[in-house]
């Protein structure tokens, strides 16, 4: 009897989470600074993972075919992503600023407020594009020639630069408005956005570089026009979900007007993300200097793992934006304890799918590495940098959460200086102190990202657990 009870226990609860992950992919209009919080966690998180997920695997998709064209054409996109990096870096400052004044005003129940914001940052996003875009687009050949690509980069690979920098505002409206989506508790919309900009883009890849059927053989220059055409659409897309559709903000004539307050507010919090990104980057640039003293082998195996870590670590991402979507909900609502019991919940989740992800990269790293090569030395390389870096997982779930409550509150200059202190005061010192001067080679440079991100989750949580992020007006 206890048995059956049970059964029927475990089918019903199996059918409520059925239930809830169809509605959290199709869209909900859960207010999500009330009920359970479990439940608010899980119908955001889902699609914000599922979001990722599609990011994550049109980045191999991409590179996939992109090699096919060779060694020129790889190494200029490249050269040509890290000068993107203040592209990334911008956009990404500009949605966590975007994301705390939104869910704040959301959790206010000023959807008119919300709106307001929201126009406020697309159009600081495209005045920054315009910037970028003009001499990015004009001088992309002498760009690639300062950044050392050689003459054949330079001749045959200017034109993908040219168009990657010159339409930079598709990626920059691209960040904004999906965090627009999300932080209203629209997560589902993000979602669908990303999914058709990079499915058209994974689609139009093969077609245009290689030139299958009626297409035309463009090689590098095809895989910049995909990626801009792919995102191009969804952006048009998600301007006409903001002026048509039926999510919580919308916008309407009357927004579209600057107002100089609200526009500094915004730029005030997004100088703090965007200032995290560039610390980060740069950063990663640095450890990479000191693992070429290790040569080639250490530094493909190290490229190459750092990549499959990324692409675990997307999801988490995911669930971290979940956190700053309901602290600034919650906080909007009046209703801190509520916020701080969601962030610490979806700590917990996030270290759980972490742990997990650890344990599998632990015991077969070398599985992961020979998916993107097969030679011995680099696999090797490769396998042991994965299995060491694995090892700090967990804290790196809980670090990302902690970092991105404190931006959903509107506190993004605690975070930055976060990010100076372990990543620049700690992480490369130490790391080349362990690499070059105790002779630990590569090891080193591992064990100093563990060291740094597990100081980092550390400290952010101690500060969350402060508990000054409440008091934040925005």
């Amino acid at each position: 009897m206890n048995n059956k009870i049970t059964n029927n226990s475990v089918q019903h609860n199996l059918k409520q989470l059925w239930k809830s992950v169809i509605e959290s992919i199709s869209g909900t209009d859960l207010d999500f600074t009330e009920g359970r919080i479990g439940k608010a966690i899980l119908m955001l998180s889902i699609p914000m993972v599922l979001e990722m997920v599609m990011e994550s695997v049109f980045a191999v998709v991409d590179i996939f075919f992109v090699s096919k064209l060779g060694t020129y054409a790889v190494a200029t996109v490249g050269i040509t992503e890290s000068l993107m990096t203040i592209v990334y870096a911008i956009g990404m400052g500009l949605a966590v600023g975007t994301t705390a004044l939104v869910s704040r005003r959301i959790g206010e129940k000023n959807r008119e407020g919300a709106s307001v914001v929201a126009f406020q940052a697309i159009f600081v996003g495209l005045i920054i594009s315009i910037v970028i875009a003009i001499p990015g687009a004009i001088f992309a050949s002498r760009l690639l020639d300062v950044m050392g690509a050689e003459e054949e980069m330079v001749r045959d690979g200017f034109i993908y630069t040219a168009i990657m920098l010159g339409s930079n505002g598709i990626i920059m409206l691209l960040f904004i408005i999906n965090a627009v989506f999300r932080s209203a508790g629209d997560a589902a919309i993000s979602m669908r956005v990303l999914w058709l900009a990079n499915l058209i883009n994974i689609i139009l890849d093969p077609l245009l570089i290689l030139g299958i059927g009626p297409f035309p053989e463009l090689g590098i220059k095809g895989a910049a026009i995909a990626t801009a055409t792919g995102r191009g659409i969804g952006v048009i897309y998600q301007f006409w979900l903001l002026f048509n559709g039926k999510g919580r903000v919308q916008l309407k004539t009357r927004h579209l007007f600057v107002q100089i307050r609200i526009l500094l507010s915004l730029i005030r919090l997004s100088l703090g993300g965007i200032g995290q990104s560039l610390i980060a980057t740069t950063s990663w640039i640095a450890l990479v200097r000191i693992i070429a003293e290790f040569g080639s082998g250490a530094l493909a195996g190290y490229t190459i793992a750092i990549r499959v870590i990324i692409f675990t670590l997307l999801p988490a991402w995911g669930l971290s934006n979940a956190a700053a979507t309901l602290v600034g909900q919650n906080l909007g609502a009046n209703k801190p304890d509520r916020a701080k019991r969601s962030v610490w919940l979806t700590a917990k989740a996030n270290m759980i799918f972490m742990g997990l992800v650890s344990i599998v990269f632990i015991a077969f790293p070398a599985f992961f590495i020979r998916i993107f090569i097969q030679d011995p030395e680099i696999v090797a390389f490769g396998a042991n940098c994965l299995r060491i870096i694995a090892f700090g997982f967990v804290f790196y779930g809980m670090g990302m959460v902690m970092i991105q409550a404190l931006n959903g509150a509107g506190d993004t200059t605690t975070p930055t200086i976060i990010n100076l202190v372990c990543f620049w005061m700690l992480e490369i010192p130490l790391a080349y102190i362990l690499a070059l001067k105790l002779e630990a080679g590569e090891n080193g440079v591992y064990i100093a990202i563990i060291v740094a991100e597990t100081c980092m989750a550390l400290i952010a949580g101690y500060i969350f657990r402060r508990g000054k992020w409440k008091l934040r007006k925005v």
